[in-house]
Protein backbone atom coordinates (compact mmCIF):
# COMPACT_ATOMS: atom_id res chain seq x y z
CA UNK A 1 0.00 0.00 0.00
CA UNK A 2 1.47 3.50 -0.73
CA UNK A 3 1.54 6.16 1.43
CA UNK A 4 0.99 9.73 0.59
CA UNK A 5 3.69 11.94 0.88
CA UNK A 6 2.70 13.68 4.26
CA UNK A 7 2.97 10.03 5.80
CA UNK A 8 -0.48 9.34 6.83
CA UNK A 9 -1.98 5.72 5.57
CA UNK A 10 -4.14 5.94 2.49
CA UNK A 11 -7.48 4.79 3.73
CA UNK A 12 -8.63 4.11 -0.15
CA UNK A 13 -11.38 6.37 -0.27
CA UNK A 14 -11.62 10.17 -1.14
CA UNK A 15 -13.39 12.56 1.18
CA UNK A 16 -15.68 12.57 -1.91
CA UNK A 17 -16.45 8.87 -2.08
CA UNK A 18 -17.33 9.39 1.77
CA UNK A 19 -19.79 11.82 1.14
CA UNK A 20 -21.53 9.71 -1.77
CA UNK A 21 -21.05 6.25 0.49
CA UNK A 22 -22.70 8.51 3.49
CA UNK A 23 -25.29 9.90 1.28
CA UNK A 24 -25.86 6.41 -0.74
CA UNK A 25 -26.19 4.95 3.27
CA UNK A 26 -28.86 7.59 3.98
CA UNK A 27 -30.61 6.67 1.09
CA UNK A 28 -31.19 3.35 2.15
CA UNK A 29 -31.95 3.49 5.07
CA UNK A 30 -34.89 6.01 4.49
CA UNK A 31 -36.28 3.61 1.47
CA UNK A 32 -35.76 0.61 4.52
CA UNK A 33 -38.04 2.57 6.94
CA UNK A 34 -40.54 3.50 3.66
CA UNK A 35 -40.49 -0.17 2.48
CA UNK A 36 -41.66 -1.16 6.36
CA UNK A 37 -44.26 1.12 6.44
CA UNK A 38 -45.34 0.16 2.87
CA UNK A 39 -45.84 -3.31 4.69
CA UNK A 40 -46.54 -2.25 7.79
CA UNK A 41 -49.61 -0.43 5.97
CA UNK A 42 -50.31 -3.15 3.78
CA UNK A 43 -50.87 -5.71 6.61
CA UNK A 44 -53.71 -3.03 8.28
CA UNK A 45 -55.19 -2.94 5.16
CA UNK A 46 -55.87 -6.74 4.69
CA UNK A 47 -56.65 -6.94 8.78
CA UNK A 48 -59.54 -4.26 7.81
CA UNK A 49 -60.42 -6.21 5.03
CA UNK A 50 -61.06 -9.03 6.42
CA UNK A 51 -62.90 -7.83 9.67
CA UNK A 52 -65.41 -5.82 6.62
CA UNK A 53 -65.59 -9.58 5.05
CA UNK A 54 -66.96 -11.11 7.90
CA UNK A 55 -68.87 -8.12 9.42
CA UNK A 56 -70.84 -8.73 5.53
CA UNK A 57 -71.21 -12.01 5.81
CA UNK A 58 -72.34 -12.35 8.94
CA UNK A 59 -74.91 -9.64 8.14
CA UNK A 60 -75.54 -11.38 5.35
CA UNK A 61 -76.86 -14.69 7.33
CA UNK A 62 -78.66 -12.43 9.40
CA UNK A 63 -80.68 -10.89 6.52
CA UNK A 64 -81.11 -14.72 5.01
CA UNK A 65 -82.25 -16.01 8.79
CA UNK A 66 -84.97 -12.68 9.12
CA UNK A 67 -86.81 -14.28 5.60
CA UNK A 68 -86.80 -17.89 7.52
CA UNK A 69 -88.03 -16.58 10.94
CA UNK A 70 -92.09 -16.25 9.80
CA UNK A 71 -91.83 -19.71 8.12
CA UNK A 72 -90.34 -21.17 11.45
CA UNK A 73 -93.12 -19.36 13.03
CA UNK A 74 -95.82 -20.28 10.99
CA UNK A 75 -94.09 -24.23 11.32
CA UNK A 76 -94.50 -23.96 14.86
CA UNK A 77 -97.85 -22.80 14.82
CA UNK A 78 -98.75 -25.69 12.91
CA UNK A 79 -97.38 -27.88 15.11
CA UNK A 80 -99.46 -26.45 17.98
CA UNK A 81 -102.42 -27.63 16.07
CA UNK A 82 -101.54 -30.60 15.29
CA UNK A 83 -105.05 -32.32 16.78
CA UNK A 84 -106.83 -29.95 14.58
CA UNK A 85 -108.41 -31.54 11.21
CA UNK A 86 -105.88 -33.11 8.83
CA UNK A 87 -107.68 -31.04 6.46
CA UNK A 88 -106.73 -27.72 8.13
CA UNK A 89 -103.34 -29.01 8.52
CA UNK A 90 -102.94 -29.59 5.24
CA UNK A 91 -103.83 -26.47 4.05
CA UNK A 92 -101.48 -24.88 6.53
CA UNK A 93 -98.74 -26.75 5.71
CA UNK A 94 -99.42 -25.97 2.06
CA UNK A 95 -99.10 -22.58 3.10
CA UNK A 96 -96.04 -22.46 4.78
CA UNK A 97 -94.57 -24.05 1.84
CA UNK A 98 -95.97 -21.21 -0.59
CA UNK A 99 -94.50 -19.15 2.11
CA UNK A 100 -91.05 -20.83 2.27
CA UNK A 101 -90.75 -20.92 -1.74
CA UNK A 102 -91.33 -17.34 -1.82
CA UNK A 103 -88.53 -16.58 0.43
CA UNK A 104 -86.18 -18.60 -1.87
CA UNK A 105 -87.43 -16.76 -4.98
CA UNK A 106 -86.79 -13.24 -2.56
CA UNK A 107 -83.09 -15.02 -2.03
CA UNK A 108 -82.66 -15.32 -6.02
CA UNK A 109 -83.90 -18.78 -6.20
CA UNK A 110 -87.12 -19.39 -7.75
CA UNK A 111 -88.18 -23.39 -7.83
CA UNK A 112 -87.90 -24.28 -11.39
CA UNK A 113 -90.68 -26.87 -13.36
CA UNK A 114 -88.44 -28.57 -16.13
CA UNK A 115 -91.01 -30.98 -16.93
CA UNK A 116 -91.02 -30.96 -20.77
CA UNK A 117 -87.45 -29.32 -20.98
CA UNK A 118 -84.59 -30.19 -23.18
CA UNK A 119 -82.12 -32.33 -20.83
CA UNK A 120 -79.54 -29.65 -19.86
CA UNK A 121 -76.35 -31.30 -17.94
CA UNK A 122 -75.73 -27.85 -16.44
CA UNK A 123 -79.44 -27.50 -15.16
CA UNK A 124 -80.06 -31.20 -14.82
CA UNK A 125 -78.75 -34.41 -13.09
CA UNK A 126 -80.27 -36.98 -15.06
CA UNK A 127 -81.36 -39.99 -12.04
CA UNK A 128 -82.76 -42.45 -14.58
CA UNK A 129 -83.82 -42.80 -18.48
CA UNK A 130 -87.39 -44.40 -19.37
CA UNK A 131 -88.78 -45.52 -22.46
CA UNK A 132 -91.46 -43.45 -23.80
CA UNK A 133 -92.69 -43.94 -27.78
CA UNK A 134 -94.20 -40.44 -27.95
CA UNK A 135 -91.54 -38.40 -26.76
CA UNK A 136 -88.57 -36.72 -28.19
CA UNK A 137 -85.05 -37.94 -27.24
CA UNK A 138 -83.22 -36.26 -24.54
CA UNK A 139 -86.34 -34.49 -23.01
CA UNK A 140 -86.73 -34.06 -19.28
CA UNK A 141 -90.20 -36.73 -18.48
CA UNK A 142 -90.07 -36.50 -14.59
CA UNK A 143 -88.87 -34.15 -12.14
CA UNK A 144 -88.18 -36.38 -9.15
CA UNK A 145 -86.46 -33.16 -7.51
CA UNK A 146 -86.59 -29.65 -8.90
CA UNK A 147 -84.19 -27.14 -9.28
CA UNK A 148 -83.91 -23.68 -7.07
CA UNK A 149 -81.76 -20.81 -9.48
CA UNK A 150 -80.86 -19.80 -13.00
CA UNK A 151 -77.96 -20.34 -14.57
CA UNK A 152 -74.29 -19.51 -12.34
CA UNK A 153 -76.91 -18.92 -9.79
CA UNK A 154 -78.11 -22.21 -8.83
CA UNK A 155 -78.77 -24.03 -5.69
CA UNK A 156 -79.02 -27.56 -6.90
CA UNK A 157 -79.70 -29.06 -10.61
CA UNK A 158 -82.98 -30.63 -11.11
CA UNK A 159 -83.04 -34.38 -10.26
CA UNK A 160 -84.69 -35.38 -13.52
CA UNK A 161 -86.19 -38.96 -15.40
CA UNK A 162 -85.04 -38.44 -19.41
CA UNK A 163 -87.34 -39.96 -22.09
CA UNK A 164 -86.20 -41.99 -24.64
CA UNK A 165 -88.31 -43.21 -27.52
CA UNK A 166 -87.98 -46.60 -28.11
Amino acid sequence: MSQPEDGTADSGASAPDLDVITEQAARIAELEALRLQALADLDNARKRCAVQVSRAEAEAMAAVARQWLAVVDNLDLALEHAEADPVTIVAGVRAVRAQALDVLARLGFPRRDDRGARFDPVRHEAVASRPDPGAEADVVAEVVRPAYGEGDHQLRPAQVVVARPD
